[in-house]
């Protein structure tokens, strides 16, 4: 079979399930009783299995066998869970994403060595079943096993018609101790519709559908029959009910596709019968079972899911919540809607200078719905930002234990929503800030007993919205960084003088950590210490127009705050005049517009000043630095205030030209190192603006 038209849909979902195993594992390395995350574990392992196994992955079919069988010890309890449990599932996780990754590649599984991985899985499971000694059965794991499916020496249920399911005897007697405990056993007959081309995948929507609602007892075909594919139509199970109803079984099975009918029963015991398969005699779509009558199972729930009226369809199907997108696609439209904004504003110059009143009338009205439009195009471009942090629990547990640290890692606002090209490259920023507070930041749990702090550190990860803005904080209650430190090693490489040092403030002597090769480790590890980290940090924030500060407290611990834009490409700005010139300033930049007499302009060391709000603040001179020439100076200039941080400066500008929704455009590859240009927008009249990027000014 052709599964190259699966495979996206395949990577996509693994991808999904893969994060899935990490979160639980972490869950269950903290609390092993948690039987939740246990069974959230097993499903997400048995779905991978599935589906590998239907695309013809082998290699990941092999792992994620043996950790069924390793989690199906755990949670029937005939395993403890131990350090080791947790060391060696995690390993299979990391071989299963390097699978992955191969397959994503087009690289050959073959190739990945699972022998370390299988072997530690399997010295697992001889442990459990050597000390338990219990059956190697498949009762609580989809009949999964050697037992899934043997007959000797069980009993039959429904012996009366058509194929018998047999249950071994440690099979019945978890059903008979669930039933003793008040809890429902069901039979489920399903039958695949007959023009089923996916019949092994079918079967495994099927399994992993009844594994939501309690524990299998018995699935006939076994698993491994239908890893191979080797079934008819009919699939048969017996399954232990938590809380929800048998209608709710039925209904969830039949909203999967190419299910032709569903019978479900209570489980009589021994002695009873449950649904047969032959019941559900082969028939047209829209027939009756039987002779016509509802009643030929009268305790039984029974559904026909392609059959009856367009109505009764869209009943037993569910409703699709969400579709994915090509990624490409939402790009597309992006770039569309930003040349429609153009436009826009060009309509609405025209409008104003003709002066209909009613084509401005209609274009005052499709400025409102582009505007709806425009909101609704930036919502869905934007990602929740817990794309990135979930990758973030599993990598600080690891570093943690690899230095020997406890911590407590806290990750909070994983919904705020970000640009998806904002969020594409934040991951590697945020991975260096967190190695650097578990590495950096954390004492190990000696130090901090002799402190008198928690013995785990903590470190905490949050995002939040702040008006056009989103920040991320990476926080920990460590040592904190040791100025005199910092400017010891600054002075050592020739970053400042000994005699300016007392004169920095903190926010100046915390900066130098971002200079290019800058350490205050003295030793070098595979962690830290090279000096390669945080001047990429800072560099690859500000290029997609966002800034990283620190504040920090000696033996208190460090907080680094990360700024970012919502999104790149629709700005708000102020349109200014200079020369005759237009340009435009981010408005998230702008402090506020200030008219200052040309007396009040001072000069000092070379640079002109003005008095703003309390202090003094740095002129900067746009004239000179894009050689223009302006007509002639007022006695009253224009100025613009901008801010970065704890830093000001101001802008003479000859006109304010007022707030406007720009689209920012790149100037290029052959102009990208241009001073204090951020990029380029076409304005309603045509005319093209430069964009000034304030940060430039105020980097130093």
């Amino acid at each position: 079979m052709e599964n190259s038209e699966y495979l996206d849909m395949f990577i996509e979902e693994t991808k999904e399930h893969l994060q899935q195993l990490n979160e639980q594992l972490l869950v269950l390395e903290r609390d092993s009783s948690d039987h939740e995350a246990i069974h959230a574990v097993f499903r997400s392992a048995h779905t991978i299995k599935g589906m590998a196994a239907t695309m013809g992955f082998e290699p990941m079919v092999w792992v994620t066998h043996d950790m069924e069988n390793v989690l199906d010890e755990i949670r029937n309890g005939r395993a403890a869970i131990t350090p080791d449990h947790m060391d060696v599932l995690f390993k299979a996780v990391d071989l299963l994403e390097a699978q992955l990754a191969a397959v994503e590649e087009g690289g050959d599984l073959a190739g990945i060595p699972t022998e370390d991985v299988v072997q530690g899985l399997q010295r697992l499971l001889d442990e459990s079943r050597g000390m338990t000694g219990a059956p190697d059965a498949g009762s609580g794991s989809a009949g999964k096993g050697p037992s899934a499916g043997r007959t000797g020496g069980g009993r039959e249920i429904d012996s009366s018609q058509g194929p018998a399911l047999v249950l071994d005897a440690y099979q019945e007697s978890v059903a008979e101790e669930a039933r003793r405990e008040g809890l429902q056993v069901v039979t489920i007959a399903v039958r695949l519709d007959e023009g089923c081309i996916l019949k092994a995948a079918r079967a495994y929507m099927v399994v992993d559908a009844c594994e939501q609602f309690g524990e299998l007892v018995k699935v006939d075909p076994p698993v491994e029959e239908l890893e191979q594919g080797n079934l008819d139509l009919d699939i048969r199970l017996l399954l232990i009910l938590k809380q929800e109803s048998p209608e709710a079984v039925e209904k969830a099975l039949l909203g999967i596709s190419e299910i032709r009918e569903v019978v479900v029963k209570p489980w009589a015991g021994t002695t009873g019968n449950g649904p047969s398969p032959e019941r559900l005699a082969p028939r047209g779509k829209g027939e009756r079972n039987g002779s016509g009558s509802e009643s030929d199972s009268p305790k039984g729930v029974r559904t026909t899911a392609l059959g009856g009226s367009p109505e009764e369809r869209a009943t037993n199907h569910r409703t699709l919540k969400s579709v994915r997108v090509d990624i490409d696609r939402l790009d597309t439209l992006m770039n569309l809607f930003s040349e429609l904004v153009i436009d826009r504003t060009r309509i609405e110059e025209l409008a104003k200078q003709t002066g209909h009143q009613d084509l401005l009338a209609t274009v005052e009205h499709m400025v409102r719905i582009s505007a709806d439009l425009q909101n609704l195009v930036m919502t869905i471009r934007m990602v929740p930002v817990d794309t990135v942090f979930n990758r973030f629990p599993r990598m600080v547990r690891d570093l943690a234990r690899e230095l020997g640290k406890s911590v407590d890692f806290v990750v909070r606002g994983g919904d705020t929503g970000l640009d998806r090209t904002v969020i594409d490259e934040i991951g590697d920023p945020l991975v260096h800030l967190l190695r650097n507070a578990v590495d950096h930041g954390i004492e190990t749990p000696e130090e901090r007993r002799k402190l008198g702090k928690p013995e785990a550190g903590r470190v905490e990860l949050v995002a939040y919205h702040s008006g056009n803005n989103v920040f991320i904080e990476v926080s920990d209650d460590g040592r904190g960084v040791d100025r005199e430190k910092v400017i010891q090693k600054a002075v050592q490489r020739g970053l400042i003088d000994r005699s300016d040092a007392a004169s920095l403030t903190d926010g100046q002597v915390f900066d130098l950590l971002f200079q290019p090769g800058f350490s205050t480790k003295d030793t070098v590890s595979d962690v830290s210490g090279r000096g390669v980290g945080l001047d990429v940090v800072k560099r690859k924030l500000e290029q997609v127009g966002g800034k990283v500060t620190v504040e920090s407290i000696s033996g208190r611990g460090t907080k680094w705050v990360i700024q970012l834009p919502l999104t790149l490409s629709i700005i708000q700005a102020m349109l200014v005049s200079l020369a005759g010139e237009k340009y435009a300033v981010p408005l998230h930049s702008i402090v506020e517009t200030a008219v200052v007499n040309r007396g009040d302009i001072r000069d000092l060391h070379g640079q002109q000043v003005i008095p703003f709000r309390g202090r003094v603040i740095p002129l900067i001179d746009l004239e000179r630095l894009y050689e223009l020439r302006r007509e002639e100076t007022k006695d009253e200039e224009n100025v613009l205030i901008v801010r970065r941080g704890d830093r000001f400066a101001g802008f003479i500008v000859d006109e304010f030209l007022g707030q406007q929704e720009i689209v920012l455009k790149s100037l290029g590859r052959y102009l990208q190192q241009v001073f204090s240009i951020a990029g380029a927008t076409v304005l309603g009249d045509g005319q093209v603006a430069l964009i000034i990027d304030c940060n430039a000014f105020l980097a130093a």
